[in-house]
């Protein structure tokens, strides 16, 4: 989870890791340090909190002009948020310098055998006994590169690893285990990355790497081995989006920014998604059609936000299909004992393509023998290479912790699945499907009139600042969206709140009704299997113990009007599509609501961007 950064070349190492440091704090915010090497010594700083809190100390207590240097921001794993446990982390000597991202497993036992040899850790971090076995291999005569493949070797569980040398001023060097790394190149400059936003000020160059591999930067090159020394050649790739993309654009908030940016999103995740006959295509299909055809079953495995466009997923898929599909928390996903074969598929959703339950679930269930498919918003990501098939959101950057254009895209990849499932299953017509494409080409703009009434969400929720829980209500697809509000709620403002599904009412979360608590209901569309009615009973049933409605509904719905206390309309669509809409006011809301509570939209407490660890 945490962000990290490396740079070697002609400029000021401080100003390129700091700045690098500031576009990856969304990835944690529990500490953060730099180290530079100057003179044949090890120069760092690093401090708990956020990376103000590091400008501080440096602003206070200079470092030297040096051009090589490395940096971290943390999400804590081992080890409180201290200082003490703020990376970088140093050997024994120190003359080796050391930030981390993951968790090493073993390091208990690595940990005893160094403190038997008479190793002082002064941490609680599995980070600093990576750097005492670093130096333990350079003061033997290994130069840093060798040092790494052999410390790498040692090391079980999943990692990135990023170092220096004090006495070996022209490189760094850096390895990965199941856990991000990126490799920008410049003229006469290299640079690292948890990922391109790190550098993409100074280049949108960038090579990927694979599995197992150790990269050596300097100046004028870059060398890519695997851990046993072995060469190998890294593919080299061009970031598609500049500087500006991750700039705020005036609003308070990048979440803010983002939120106004999804119906862009959305339309970019639909391009070129129809061949000149009309069928679709999707990105990288590496599965035959005939491979998909003996597909019998879907599992949907995904964690958080994602997990609820997978439950979206499930009523598309089964409907439009008519496969089984289940969907599971990738968590949990190994450890019930699924049952896979050759004929299920399994698709895997994560927006950074680096979640670490997600990763263990995919290869759980290529040992099984099933097909893998992802949907993933970051290109050259660990679980896109790893799955048998891909479909890129294109989303974009989003700095923002909670997600919200990762989610309308990944609803958008869910659907698009399961018409391209439809068209080679033939369980719809060529012009059924291209119905819903054009539906769904019709969302962005339907999107821009939901954000052209945001004012009024925004009044509605600083007239809630002070409760202490508020309750989602959906039915059929619109039950995840209730999930996902009461998500972005409980993530941004703090406050406890719910989503349920509208007929459980009855069963016992009614009891919560207190007078005066606020229901946000998302009211389907009218028009099948009775949800609507279904729905406005289940919002009878609050209101007349006291609850303040809130409902969301397509506009002209004077049914769900009169069983309201507020309307939030929304544009017309299918009962599948909704979700796209709905979700919007939803996100409006919790914004807001956490804004006027003086929280922090961007990096909420406790929480990191990529969840790179189990």
């Amino acid at each position: 989870m945490c962000g990290i950064v490396g740079y070697v070349g002609h400029r000021s190492a401080q100003d390129v890791v700091v700045e690098g440091l500031r576009r990856l704090e969304y990835r944690g915010y529990d500490s953060a340090g730099v180290a530079l090497v100057e003179a044949g010594r090890i120069e760092w700083r690093k401090r708990a909190g956020k990376l103000a809190n590091l400008e501080k100390v440096i602003s206070e207590e200079p470092l030297p002009g040096t051009t090589i240097g490395i940096g971290h921001t943390r999400w804590a794993t081992h080890g409180a948020p201290n200082d003490r446990n703020a990376h970088p982390h140093l050997g024994h000597g120190r003359r080796v310098a050391v930030v981390h991202n993951g968790i090493i497993e073993n390091f208990d036992d690595l940990r005893a055998r160094l403190e038997d040899d008479d190793h002082h850790l002064v941490s609680e971090t599995d980070t600093e006994v990576a750097a005492h076995l670093l130096e333990l291999q350079v003061a033997s005569g290994e130069d840093l590169t060798t040092a790494m493949q052999r410390v790498c070797q040692m090391l079980e569980g999943a990692f990135t690893l990023v170092a220096v040398d004090a006495q070996d001023p022209d490189r760094v060097v850096a390895a990965r285990r199941n856990s991000p790394l990126v490799v920008g190149v410049g003229e006469g400059e290299n640079f690292l990355g948890s990922d391109v936003a790190a550098f993409i000020e100074h280049t949108r160059e960038a090579l990927e790497l694979g599995q197992d591999q150790v990269v050596t930067i300097t100046r004028d090159a870059v060398s890519v081995t695997d851990f046993a020394g072995r060469e190998v050649e890294a593919k080299a790739y061009h970031v598609d989006w500049d500087l500006s993309a991750a700039e705020k654009d005036g609003h308070d908030w990048f979440m803010r920014k983002e939120i106004f940016e999804q119906p862009h999103a959305v339309a970019d995740s639909l391009l070129g998604r129809r061949t000149r006959t009309g069928e679709l295509q999707l990105d990288e299909m590496r599965l035959s059609d005939q491979e998909l055809r003996d597909i019998d079953k879907i599992i949907i495995i995904a964690a958080g936000t994602s997990f609820y466009a997978g439950m979206v997923a499930k009523y598309a898929i089964e409907h439009w299909c008519r496969i089984p599909v289940e969907v599971e928390l990738s968590s949990e996903f190994r450890y019930r004992d699924p049952i896979l074969d050759y004929s299920t598929l399994v698709v895997a959703i994560s927006q950074s393509g680096e979640t670490a339950d997600t990763l263990q679930a995919i290869r759980h269930a290529r040992l099984q023998r099933s097909k893998v498919l992802a949907i993933c918003n970051t290109n050259g990501s660990t679980i896109p290479r790893e799955s048998d098939a891909v479909i890129y959101t294109h989303a974009g950057p989003e700095i923002g912790v909670a997600s919200t254009k990762g989610f309308v895209t990944q609803l958008v990849a869910c659907y698009l699945l399961a018409l391209y499932l439809a068209q080679v299953k033939g369980t719809r017509f060529g012009d059924e499907i291209a119905d819903v494409v054009h539906q769904l080409e019709a969302i962005p703009g339907h999107m821009s009139t939901v954000l052209d009434r945001a004012e009024e969400v925004y009044e509605l929720a600083r007239d809630h600042v002070g409760e202490r829980t508020v309750l989602f209500l959906g039915r059929h697809a619109g039950y995840p969206i209730a999930l996902e509000g009461a998500l972005k709620l409980k993530e941004l403002a703090y406050i406890h709140a719910e989503g349920f599904a509208g007929g459980e009412l009855k069963h016992g979360p009614i009891a919560l009704i207190d007078e005066g608590m606020p229901v946000l209901c998302v009211v389907p569309p009218k028009g099948r299997d009775q949800l609507h009615g279904k729905m406005l009973s289940a919002i009878q049933e609050v209101r007349a113990r006291g609850a303040r409605t809130i409902c969301l509904a397509e506009e002209g719905d004077r049914s769900a009007a009169a069983v309201a206390d507020t309307v939030i309309e929304l544009p017309k669509v299918p009962v599948l599509l909704q979700p796209l809409l709905a979700v919007v006011p939803l996100q409006l809301f919790a914004c807001e609501l956490a804004t006027a509570m003086g929280h922090d939209v961007d990096q909420p407490r406790n929480l990191a961007k990529s969840v790179t660890v189990e």
